[in-house]
C-alpha cells in the first residue's frame, strides 16, 4: 500500500487538524484560567499534553508513536490481567 501523497493528506486532513489543536488551545486556556491554575499547571497531566505538543512539532516521522509513548503506563512484568466477576 503506497502512502498518500503530501499535497492529498494536506488537503483531506487539515481542517481535522485545525479543528483538533483548537480543541486542545481551547482546554489549555480553560485550565489556565481556573481557580488554582498555578497548582494544575504543575499537574503531570498538565506536563504531558505540553510534551506531546513539541513532539508535534518535531519535524521527524513517528510523531504518533512517541505521543502515545508518553501518555502510556511502563510495561511492568509482574501485571495480572483483572480477574472478571
Amino acid at each position: 500500500m503506497n502512502p498518500l501523497p503530501a499535497e492529498q493528506a494536506l488537503e483531506r486532513y487539515f481542517l481535522e487538524a485545525r479543528s483538533k489543536l483548537l480543541d486542545i488551545a481551547a482546554i489549555l486556556d480553560r485550565i489556565g484560567r481556573g481557580e488554582n491554575a498555578r497548582t494544575a499547571e504543575l499537574d503531570p497531566r498538565v506536563a504531558k499534553i505540553r510534551q506531546a505538543l513539541e513532539v508535534l512539532n518535531d519535524p521527524r516521522s513517528g510523531r504518533a508513536e512517541r505521543v502515545q509513548k508518553i501518555f502510556s503506563l511502563d510495561y511492568e512484568e509482574a501485571w495480572e490481567r483483572p480477574k472478571l466477576s
